[in-house]
């Protein structure tokens, strides 16, 4: 079976149930996931979704923001110059 073959089966039902198997390791009725069936069921799940979801929605997704060049974050705060402690 080649990758188009295996995108035309699945639905996002399966892939639902291939991210969970992935998540806890084992397969709905117990068995465990060898690690050659867990880098196959993401590399199906990325497929898939890497075709039928928006970058936004696709697993492993980072929302990198809009920040301007040298803009900061809303919580950063300056910190004062380190001062390292003196024991007496």
């Amino acid at each position: 079976m080649n990758i188009e073959q295996m995108l035309a089966v699945l639905d996002p039902e399966i892939v639902s149930r291939l991210k969970t198997a992935i998540e806890i390791g084992k397969w709905p009725n117990g068995v465990v996931l060898t690690q050659e069936q867990r880098h196959t069921c993401m590399q199906a799940v990325y497929a898939w979704e890497a075709k039928h979801l928006p970058e936004t929605e696709r697993s492993g997704y980072i929302d990198r923001g809009t920040k301007e060049e040298d803009e900061h974050c809303d919580s950063h705060v300056e910190e004062p110059e380190f001062k390292p402690i003196r024991f007496v």
